[in-house]
C-alpha cells in the first residue's frame, strides 16, 4: 500500500473538542462580545464559546480522513491515476501547513475572531467548490481553499479559548481542545464510507456546510471580539522561510513511501530544502529587531513549552503511531471493512471521552509528571495485546486493549498541551499556537512515516497471511520501545499539578 494514502488515512492532524452543558438554543440569548471580552469569562460563557469553537474545528479535522477514504472511488471516478489522485489529499496537507505561521501575525494584526470567522469562511466556500467541481484538476485547486482555511482554524481556536479561559482554567480550555484530535480518525471512516455507500462523493463536501454555516452565525454573538493591533509589520523575510520551509518538509514526510523510503530523492531532497529553510528562520528569528517574527522561537527555550514540544513531536513514533497502525491492523491481517474498522475503534474514543470527563474533577491536585507518564505507561499496556494477537479470535481483549489505549491517548495529549499554553501570556499566546501547531504538524506525521517505513520494510516480504501477522507484531514493538522516550522525558515536566503549570512570571517558566 502507497505511504502515502496510508499517512493521510490515519494522521491525527489535531486535536479540539468539548460537549458544551448549554444546548445550542441558548446562544441565541447572549448578547454580542464587545471589546471588553478579550480577558477571561465567565464559566457559562466559557462552555459557549467552546461549542462555537468546536464546531469549526471538528470539520476541518474531519474532512481529511472523511476524504481520503474515498480516494479509491474518486480515482475511479475521474478515471485519472493514483498519483494523481492522491493531490486531492496532499493540496490540502500542503496548503494547511503552509499557512499555520501567519496564523499569529494575522490574530494579532487583523484580531483572532475575525481571522477565525475568516477562516470557517474559506473552508465553507472550499467546501461547496469541491462538491460542485467538475474535474480532478479542479478539485484538487478547491482543496487548496479548503486547507488555507483549515490550517488557520486550530491555532487560532487555541488563542481565542486559552485567552477566554485565563490561566486559571487553562486545563479546562486544553480539555476543549483535546478529543476532536482523536476522534477525526475515527470517525471519519465511517463517515466517509457511508457517504459513498449510501450518497455520492460530492457530499464528502457538503456535509461540511451545514456544520460551518452553524458556527458562522453564532461566532458573531459568542466568540470574544479583539480589534487587533494595527501597528504589526509583516514579517515578509520570515514568510519566505519558514512557509515553504514547513511545506517542504511535510511534502518530503509524504513521499517516503516508495522502497527506498526517506533514501528516496523526492523524499530527502524537500526535506532537506525544508530543514535548511527553518534553519534560515531560526537564526531571522533569533536575530530580527524591527518586526516580531512569525514564530517566536524563544519560547522553546522556557522549560514547559519547550519540553512539552519535544514530548508532542517525538509523541507521533508512539501516540499517533498507533493510531496509524489500528486501522491497518484490522483491515490487513483481520480482514475488516472501512465501515466496521471505524466501528472497531470506537472503545478508544470512549476511553479519551472518559478520561477527559473525569480529568476536569482531578487534574488540578495531580502532579503532571505522573498523569503524562501513566498515559504512556496505558498506551503500552494497550499496544501489547495487539503485538501478541492472531488473525482471529481475543476480540474482547482487543477492544478492552483499545479502551485502555484511549485513555493512556488523553492522558498524555492533554497535561502536555495544558503546561505548554500555561506558560504564555495573552499577548504570546497567538505566535506560540502557531509555532506549537507547527510541532504537532511536522512531529506527527514523521513520527508516523519513520513507523510507516518499518512496516513497510517488514511486509515488504510477508507472502503468507502468518508472514504479515508477524510483519505487524513486530512493528507493534517498535511503538512500544519509541514510547519509552515521552515515558522518559515525562519526569522533567515541572513539578505542578497540570491546571497549575503556569508561574507569575513565565518569563521564568
Amino acid at each position: 500500500m502507497p505511504l502515502l494514502r496510508v499517512l493521510r488515512k490515519s494522521t491525527p492532524l489535531g486535536v479540539l473538542n468539548y460537549t458544551a452543558r448549554c444546548s445550542v438554543a441558548r446562544m441565541n440569548t447572549i448578547s454580542p462580545a464587545t471589546s471588553a471580552d478579550l480577558g477571561p469569562v465567565s464559566a457559562r460563557r466559557l462552555n459557549l464559546i467552546s461549542a462555537v469553537l468546536v464546531l469549526g474545528a471538528i470539520t476541518s479535522l474531519l474532512d481529511t480522513t472523511i476524504v481520503n477514504i474515498a480516494l479509491d472511488h474518486l480515482h475511479t471516478t475521474f478515471g485519472t491515476t493514483v498519483a494523481q489522485t492522491q493531490w486531492v489529499s496532499t493540496a490540502y496537507l500542503l496548503a494547511y501547513v503552509a499557512v499555520i505561521p501567519v496564523s499569529g501575525w494575522a490574530a494579532e494584526r487583523i484580531g483572532a475572531r475575525r481571522v477565525w470567522i475568516a477562516a470557517i469562511s474559506a473552508f465553507l466556500v472550499g467546501s461547496l467548490l469541491c462538491g460542485f467541481a467538475g474535474t480532478l484538476p479542479l478539485l484538487v485547486a478547491f482543496r487548496v481553499l479548503q486547507g488555507l482555511g483549515a490550517g488557520m482554524i486550530l491555532p487560532v481556536t487555541i488563542t481565542i479559548l486559552t485567552r477566554a479561559a485565563g490561566r486559571e482554567r487553562i486545563g479546562q480550555a486544553m480539555i476543549a481542545i483535546a478529543l476532536p484530535g482523536q476522534l477525526a480518525p475515527i470517525l471519519g471512516p465511517v463517515i466517509g464510507g457511508a457517504i459513498i455507500e449510501s450518497l455520492d462523493w460530492h457530499w464528502l463536501f457538503f456535509v461540511n456546510v451545514p456544520i460551518c454555516i452553524a458556527a458562522l452565525a453564532f461566532a458573531p454573538r459568542v466568540l470574544p471580539r479583539d480589534a487587533g493591533q494595527r501597528g504589526r509589520t509583516f514579517d515578509l523575510v520570515g514568510f519566505l522561510l519558514l512557509t515553504p520551509g514547513v511545506a517542504a518538509v511535510a511534502y518530503g514526510i509524504s513521499q517516503a513511501g516508495g522502497p527506498d523510503a526517506f533514501g528516496a530523492p523526492e523524499s530527502w531532497v524537500p526535506l532537506a530544502a525544508g530543514a535548511a529553510l527553518l534553519v534560515g528562520f531560526i537564526a531571522h528569528a533569533l536575530t530580527v529587531k524591527r518586526v516580531a517574527p512569525l514564530v517566536d522561537v524563544r519560547v522553546f527555550a522556557r522549560r514547559s513549552f519547550g519540553l512539552s514540544s519535544v514530548i508532542t513531536f517525538v509523541g507521533g513514533f508512539s501516540v499517533y503511531a498507533i493510531m496509524f497502525l489500528l486501522p491497518l491492523f484490522y483491515q490487513q491481517i483481520r480482514g475488516e471493512s472501512v465501515a466496521a474498522t471505524g466501528l472497531l475503534l470506537i472503545p478508544q474514543g470512549l476511553g479519551t471521552i472518559l478520561f477527559l470527563v473525569l480529568s476536569r474533577r482531578f487534574l488540578a491536585n495531580i502532579d503532571g509528571r505522573f498523569v503524562v507518564a501513566g498515559g504512556v505507561v496505558l498506551t503500552m499496556l494497550g499496544i501489547v495485546p495487539f503485538a501478541l494477537a492472531g488473525t482471529s479470535g481475543g476480540e474482547v481483549l482487543l477492544l478492552a486493549a483499545q479502551f485502555v489505549l484511549g485513555i493512556g491517548l488523553g492522558a498524555v495529549s492533554l497535561p502536555v498541551m495544558t503546561l505548554a499554553f500555561a506558560s504564555l501570556s495573552p499577548d504570546e499566546t497567538p505566535r506560540g499556537s502557531a509555532a506549537f501547531s507547527v510541532v504537532q504538524r511536522v512531529g506527527a506525521p514523521f513520527g508516523v512515516a519513520v513507523i510507516a517505513v518499518v512496516l513497510q520494510s517488514r511486509m515488504a516480504d510477508a507472502a503468507t497471511p502468518a508472514a504479515a501477522l508477524a510483519a505487524f507484531g513486530g512493528t507493534f514493538w517498535w511503538v512500544l520501545a519509541f514510547a519509552a522516550v515521552p515515558l522518559v522525558l515525562a519526569w522533567f515536566i515541572p513539578k505542578k499539578p497540570v491546571a497549575e503549570a503556569a508561574p507569575a512570571d513565565p518569563a521564568r517558566v
